[in-house]
């Protein structure tokens, strides 16, 4: 086994003790008896002879004194670990830097072999996989998914007594897969339940968990302070609110409501009947209509009010307004149109990287904190914190959403404040984009018209079934897919000599939910990033092909939900291997649609790519650059120097009043009608 490899044995099944078998038996931590926890140093002796004889492989994990971890034991071992909690947001950081500054992969084993048995499952396997991500000695080591560490967070809890069943009683070779209903969390009686599909989707909600675990708030410098973070920051949720806007049009639901009143009932209700295994208890529900109150917990060293959170709106929207933030001692530090964006996201979530926490305080944090304990906003009831409170099951909530429109609507602030693009910066002298269009991948399609339908697939839980039986334990989902497509333009470059540029593809609808036609600059936020990718133009007619699963914002299905195999110790480490999982989940690149069929706006724009580059070359198809959109790349510059959402960040004109006249005055556009049919059908993968 590669000496880095080994550091997969310690993120199996977090909730066993490092000791016990992993990989299905077939490997074995040695661990110094002084690592073991007091339950399990009396009897050390016995446990080392009862676990492993049969393991096919043995880690021995050197002895190192015992690292001082005592201010992240102050996180419960079984209690609740949440990122959008400040002193638990610090404590992360502070292991990850514990872990980053080992000076081997030897030491790291040995120091991580310690804590992980004494500290919460949870935290240690987001500081743990933090840095193996960001060390250059494991970076490129194929970490495990959080569905395979905790699927409790993304399951339905009735299917685990049901696994546990079949892999205790039925051989490996005679299990059966174990359904997973689709909206087990409303009746149709709800209206929101008609998202259910999009909010409870696995991909949706281990796309934003991988996303927090790429840009961490705390830790090392280098390890926070990446290329624009606070404008990926902004970006990526901006992109996941109109997608979400996008599917509510779909099926007959209107824009997601802002938060903007702190003091109005919350009628969106939310009883999640997600169970948490590190201690068996439910996520706390919401009840419809609850209050948002003051927060008061005070074991949970989280503590504001109402006002607080107001509070800390109003100096984030006079900065905006005013053209500046305040930095340290009053310094003014200007929102120009440059940085302004990152500056302003970095305030916003907020991240160590903030130029004034004390003064702009933990705006989007305490947004989630005051709905997370909206049910028992002082601890009277020892309940914990609901689904919002932690990244991998937040967007499973509406509310998630409609904090989220708020936080949005503050960026969207900024932007107002910046002018509209003029032409120099629109247009492409010399090219000409002369027909768009899209079409399936299959004999006789018809032209634009893409299909959506259900799809079944099947994930292995075994692995995160702790105590649980030895092998593959499968349970299939339901979840939307779209038929693959191709889309085809043809491009004239008039200039005589080559020219190179960037392709942008975005779709939007052209309608809301009462089929009323959107102006341009409501359709410009309902802009959904498709697609981004370098073109070489020769002189003359070019013929641009590009396939669909190319989408430089997804990653495909294979990467959401592959398992890494401790055992596998001839997986190559090669580009194809490699297990980056940063990337919108590929079964939503489309928007739903409807049965009859609805239309889009399909858009493509050519820019210049000398305005465009950074001056770093990178191919799309090396490592883990296929989802930069969304994801940036590791250990560089962000490959686009446009700003993040280019050409609809900012407001049109007030003259253009749509998408063809915004298209008009410039050849290198062009925009096409693009219907989305979905079919009531579900399909096995095969």
């Amino acid at each position: 086994m590669s000496d880095n490899r080994k550091l997969l044995a310690l993120l199996q099944r977090p909730l066993e003790p490092t000791f016990y078998p992993k990989d299905d038996g077939k490997t074995v931590v040695d661990l110094p008896e002084n690592f073991l926890t007091e339950r399990y140093r009396p009897i050390g002796a016995s446990l080392q002879t009862r676990f492993g004889n049969d393991a096919d492989t043995r880690i021995p994990v050197r002895s190192v004194a015992a690292p001082n971890i005592a201010f992240a034991e102050a996180i419960p071992r079984r209690g609740g670990f949440s990122l959008f909690i400040p002193t638990h947001r610090k404590i992360a950081g502070d292991l990850i830097n514990l872990f980053i500054s080992q000076s081997n992969v030897d030491t790291l084993m040995s120091v991580a072999a310690y804590s992980r048995d004494r500290l919460n499952p949870i935290l240690f396997q987001y500081a743990l996989s933090v840095a193996i991500q960001h060390r250059p000695d494991t970076k490129d080591l194929n970490i495990p998914s959080f569905l395979e560490l905790f699927p409790d967070s993304f399951v339905d809890p009735s299917v685990f007594p049901k696994l546990r069943e079949e892999g205790a009683v039925v051989q490996m070779e005679n299990r059966m897969t174990i359904d997973i209903p689709m909206n087990y969390t409303a009746s149709d009686r709800e209206d929101e339940q008609r998202l259910a599909y999009f909010r409870e989707d696995i991909g949706v909600n281990l796309h934003h968990w991988h996303w927090h675990l790429v840009y961490p708030g705390e830790g090392p410098d280098e390890v926070v302070r990446k290329d624009r973070r606070g404008e990926l920051f902004y970006y990526m949720h901006q992109q996941l609110i109109a997608r979400y806007n996008v599917e509510r049009f779909c099926n007959r639901l209107g824009r997601v409501r802002p938060l903007t009143n702190l003091r109005e009932p919350l009628p969106e209700g939310y009883f999640p009947k997600i169970i948490r295994s590190l201690n068996n208890r439910a996520f706390p529900p919401r009840p419809q209509n609850t209050n948002l109150r003051d927060i008061n917990r005070v074991e949970d060293t989280v503590n504001f009010t109402v006002s607080d959170l107001e509070r800390a709106e109003s100096r984030i929207a006079e900065s905006i307004d005013g053209g500046y933030v305040v930095g340290p001692g009053g310094a003014r530090i200007p929102l120009d149109e440059t940085t302004g964006i990152d500056v302003l996201g970095n305030i916003i979530e907020p991240c160590q990287l903030s130029v004034n926490p004390t003064y702009y305080g933990n705006y989007h944090g305490n947004l989630h904190n005051i709905i997370a304990f909206s049910h028992d906003p002082d601890n009277r009831f020892l309940e914990g914190y609901g689904v919002v409170g932690e990244f991998q099951t937040a967007m499973r909530d509406p509310t998630f959403y409609r904090l989220h429109a708020q936080v949005d609507n503050m960026f969207h602030r900024y932007k107002r404040t910046l002018s509209s693009y003029n032409s120099n910066q629109l247009s492409y002298n010399g090219v000409q984009i002369q027909s768009l269009g899209v079409q399936l991948n299959r004999p006789n399609a018809p032209a634009n018209v893409l299909l959506t339908y259900w799809q079944r697939s099947q994930v292995d839980l075994a692995t995160g079934l702790d105590f649980g039986p030895q092998g593959n334990v499968f349970a299939s989902f339901t979840h939307l897919q779209h038929a693959p497509f191709t889309y085809r333009l043809s491009v004239n470059n008039t200039s005589g000599s080559p020219r190179r540029g960037t392709c942008r593809i975005f779709i939007a609808p052209k309608v809301d939910e009462r089929n009323t036609p959107l102006t341009m600059n409501e359709q410009r936020l309902l802009m959904v990033e498709l697609d981004k990718f370098t073109v070489n133009l020769n002189a003359g007619t070019n013929n641009i092909v590009r396939r669909s699963e190319q989408s430089s914002v997804t990653i495909p299905y294979e990467r959401t939900f592959r398992q890494v195999a401790l055992s596998n110790v001839n997986e190559p480490s090669t580009a194809q291997f490699r297990f980056c999982n940063c990337g919108w989940p590929h079964h939503l690149l489309i928007p739903k649609g409807t049965p009859e069929g609805i239309q889009f706006d399909l858009f493509a724009m050519i820019s210049n790519y000398a305005d465009d580059t950074v001056n770093q070359e990178f191919d799309e198809n090396v490592n883990c650059n296929d989802s930069h959109s969304f994801c940036g790349l590791r250990d560089r510059l962000y490959p686009d120097r446009r700003p993040m959402g280019y050409p609809f960040d900012r407001p049109i004109p007030a003259n253009v009043q749509n998408l063809p006249q915004f298209v008009g005055t410039n050849t290198n556009m062009a925009t096409t009608q693009v219907q989305v049919r979905f079919t009531n059908t579900v399909i096995a993968r095969t």
